[in-house]
């Protein structure tokens, strides 16, 4: 059990003072928050017990031991954490491979320990019933729409993403119980993805979101909300690592919808690889 350090490091901007002020201290001393009961972290930190108890529930953490037993986990991995690295003006070829990659590897495996599993896992059997599925996104996040549009084709399974935002909308209004929708932005605050969510939801449609760990607007329409997690700090433009750990978290769904349905997956990957080499000789 882990993800503690993770989680208060991505909610930090979205909680109120009292509940940041523990958050910081706990984030600066992990290893002597362990040895702390509510009381004394309240003191220490300067915020308070019912600070702490609120810090937890945005943690989505049942209480301070969970909170405890994650950030222990934390602490007991044996892979050093890399701190996230801004390119800088006149930066060498050699550096910027190594802090683009580095900041990337560290995005996906703190996405990992945040991912609940149970959570994928009805997500997708969610998908694999589902008779068609949209995704849904904007932007960056739309072109991880549509790369999860090309995976579930190559399956089989009747997909769809739009680059008109206005077919997005047109689209949630026509789906219905046997239809699942994919709401996509690392925000969690696209206004067209959670109109998106929100329609289909009404539709009787079941949703999923990819988001940024937290509180959110996409995510608070969604049957089944799976978190990410980024090291980007003041350079967002080109969404680099938060574009990763999405592409990461749409292959996990893919992956898993084909295990369930291993042979047939395994047939039609082999067509779709037949006519594709039948049309370009490769």
């Amino acid at each position: 059990m882990n993800g503690g350090l993770v989680r208060l490091r991505e909610i930090l901007d979205d909680i109120t003072p009292s509940e940041r002020k523990v958050a910081e201290f706990v984030l600066s001393h992990p290893h002597r928050m362990l040895e702390m009961s509510v009381a004394q972290l309240a003191a220490e930190s300067g915020g308070s017990q019912a600070a702490i108890i609120r810090l937890c529930k945005s943690m989505g953490v049942k209480g301070y031991p969970e909170l405890k037993l994650k950030v222990a986990g934390d602490l007991n991995q044996t892979e050093e954490r890399y701190e996230y690295r801004e390119i800088r003006p006149n930066d060498s070829i050699d550096r910027i491979i190594h802090t683009v990659s580095a900041n990337n590897i560290q995005s996906i495996r703190d996405t990992v320990t945040i991912l609940d599993a149970d959570t994928v896992r009805k997500a997708v059997e969610a998908l694999s019933r589902a008779h068609r599925t949209y995704f849904y996104g904007l932007g960056a996040s739309n072109l991880i729409a549509q790369d999860a549009q090309h995976k579930f084709l190559r399956i089989n399974k009747t997909s769809y993403s739009f680059t008109d935002p206005h077919l997005e909308l047109t689209s949630a209004v026509m789906l219905n119980e046997d239809d699942v929708a994919v709401g996509i932005s690392y925000s969690g605050e696209t206004d067209h993805v959670i109109e998106c969510l929100k329609e289909a939801r009404l539709c009787g449609a079941k949703t999923i979101s990819i988001t940024k760990y937290g509180n959110n607007s996409v995510s608070s329409h969604a049957d089944y909300p799976l978190y990410t997690s980024s090291t980007e700090n003041e350079i967002r433009s080109g969404a680099m690592s938060s574009r990763m750990t999405q592409l990461n978290v749409i292959d996990i769904l893919y992956l898993g919808v084909a295990s369930r349905e291993y042979d047939k997956s395994v047939g039609y990957l082999e067509k779709s690889r037949d006519i594709i080499r039948r049309m370009t000789g490769r």
